[in-house]
């Protein structure tokens, strides 16, 4: 795993950048959209007009949150080793591998191995926070050991 973290770390940008970019493109599809006056007709002209405004300002959220999630990623040192729980690490337990980094769920890395990409706000990171390798923690009422961390 650990000759995996720089992998892993591209993965999570890669996935990030598309965020941003699948947000950019919504964006401007909406403000063509709207310039062109390009609204269903099944509604008046002041209702599409609206939800158009209500999906650019959702977009614009996602894309600000995909942003902070790029500077934070950024903000990782891919040398990074702790002997504790920590941003940056990579922890294996006794179920799965998590990247202490930003929440982006489940990434497969090229060999097929599964690593789910997690924010420290995120409740099992809270858990585990600080503890070391062949210590445990309980979450969702199950039991779970720290066999490394890289």
């Amino acid at each position: 795993m650990i000759k995996n973290k720089e992998e892993l770390f591209i993965k999570c940008l890669e996935t990030v950048n598309r965020q941003i970019e699948k947000y950019e493109r919504e964006m401007d599809d909406i403000r063509e959209s709207m310039e062109n006056n390009d609204v269903h007709t099944d509604y008046d002209e002041d209702d599409s007009k609206g939800q158009l405004l209500n999906d650019f300002e959702k977009y614009a959220e996602y894309l600000d949150n995909s942003r902070k999630m790029k500077e934070k990623l950024s903000r990782i040192d891919q040398k990074h080793y702790s002997e504790t729980v920590d941003f940056g690490s990579v922890v294996e337990t006794s179920e799965n591998y998590y990247y202490i980094s930003v929440a982006l769920g489940k990434i497969v890395l090229d060999e097929g191995s599964v690593v789910f990409a997690i924010s420290t706000e995120a409740p099992i990171y809270k858990e585990m926070k600080g503890k070391k390798a062949g210590e445990s923690f309980s979450f969702n009422g199950k039991d779970h050991k720290i066999v490394n961390i890289h």
